[in-house]
């Protein structure tokens, strides 16, 4: 539930414009930074992006991150999941604001991601997605410490695991139980592009559908009911389900695994299926519509078995399936009214800049969701081919997301009253 400070927070752009904010000396030397060290955070982001981070192995990636954040003067840890957290603490450390950006990527651990360079594009797996995110996360705790920064609420920047693949969210989880009753906003740094902020949380579901049978020889036992054809049929059937477009809603196979070699009738196949929808409702149809297709593609592939007249074996085997979810994500919505949301728009009109209101699935879903106020930005720059192996970022345009997180940062966390006043001593 949100907390009551939440509710009833005033935020301090309401106190004084973003322009006074950018004009408060530390503030402005933190601003500053970022202008003098955008080069410095492209380095970060390529160091960080050199570490490979698959789901659930992204301990090695985190010990460069948890020592670039130790390096911003933070007291950096490593929690019972593998986030690593950094405490900013304010004048106020009942209040949180959270700054999270996911350690993990899609890509298994064999994957080369060493960066290349073509000109001004950097281009790896990863590179933008979470690269330019965590770079983000590092360049701002770094700007505030070298601004000399104070706030009232307290900043936790973190690192977090799982948020790609069957992470099913489960850094962000934990992060929302450590500060449980504490959290005021969170921002999820996702990517670099700054052209859109996430405010409502796209629900999703992976699961994933095993088939098994019998298995045998792919001459001797012909016609035995075949697991991999009966999965076929079902995928077959399963994607011409039709789909409204609003509320817009996806599906894709990801992946799909089975047999024992080319000569044999496999014993076993499975796939990997995510499923998303702005309606809980369409999610749920969606997801029996699935199930539904897999289990006639089943019995039709038993009676093939029977009609094909095989052996006494292959006319009574049985294919049997089973369903595993790997992983919920919730949905929710920013109130329009929001302070944190406000605090973007502002900084947004300070800097020139416009951005649109999107949906996504992201960290930001289980905040969300939860009734705290929480948005998903990237950190600066453009990128594209975001999980494929011709991912790419260029720095264009860095320094406006980052300045743009500052102030929003800075807006959000209350300024404290004595920047006003000693000139920055």
């Amino acid at each position: 539930m949100m907390s009551a400070f939440s509710l009833n927070a005033v935020s301090s752009r309401q106190e004084r414009s973003t322009e006074n904010l950018a004009a408060e000396p530390h503030v402005a030397r933190a601003l500053g930074w970022l202008g003098e060290n955008a080069d410095w955070v492209t380095e970060q982001q390529v160091r960080i992006t050199e570490v490979p981070a698959p789901p659930f192995q992204e301990a090695a990636r985190a010990a460069v991150v948890k020592k670039l954040l130790e390096q911003c003067g933070l007291k950096a840890r490593i929690d019972d999941v593998g986030n690593v957290v950094g405490e900013r603490s304010g004048s106020d450390t009942r209040n949180v604001i959270l700054i999270a950006a996911h350690l993990d990527t899609v890509f298994p651990a064999d994957i080369d991601v060493r960066v290349r360079r073509d000109g001004p594009r950097l281009l790896a797996p990863g590179i933008s997605d979470n690269g330019a995110g965590l770079a983000g996360l590092v360049a701002l705790a770094r700007a505030l410490h070298e601004g000399k920064v104070r706030t009232r609420n307290t900043l936790v920047f973190a690192a977090n695991v799982g948020e790609e693949g069957e992470g099913n969210l489960r850094g962000i989880r934990k992060l929302m139980e450590a500060y449980r009753g504490r959290l005021r906003y969170v921002i999820a740094l996702d990517g670099g592009s700054i052209d859109h902020i996430v405010t409502r949380a796209l629900a999703s579901r992976r699961v994933e559908i095993t088939i098994t049978g019998p298995g045998g020889h792919s001459w001797s036992d012909f016609g035995m009911p075949n697991p991999i054809h009966a999965m076929a049929r079902g995928v077959a059937q399963f994607v011409k389900v039709r789909i409204p477009d609003d509320p817009r809603t996806t599906f894709n196979v990801g992946q799909i695994e089975g047999g024992t070699s080319v000569n044999s009738i496999p014993y076993r196949a499975s796939i990997k299926v995510d499923l998303r929808s702005g309606s809980e409702a369409e999610l749920e149809r969606l997801e029996k519509t699935l199930r539904e297709a897999i289990q006639r593609a089943i019995e039709e592939e038993m009676s093939a078995a029977r009609q094909a007249g095989g052996s006494a074996r292959s006319i009574s085997s049985r294919l049997e399936s089973k369903f595993r979810v790997l992983g919920i994500r919730p949905a929710g919505e920013l109130p329009a009214d929001s302070p944190l949301l406000a605090a973007v728009r502002d900084a947004d009109r300070f800097l020139g800049h416009r951005s649109r209101l999107d949906q996504s699935s992201t960290d930001a879903n289980v905040p969300l969701s939860m009734g705290i106020h929480a948005i998903a930005i990237g950190a600066g720059g453009q990128g594209g081919g975001a999980h494929s192996l011709n991912e790419w970022y260029e720095p264009t345009g860095r320094e406006l997301g980052l300045k743009r997180l500052l102030l929003t940062t800075v807006a959000i966390a209350d300024l404290m009253p004595r920047e006003r006043s000693s000139g920055g001593r």
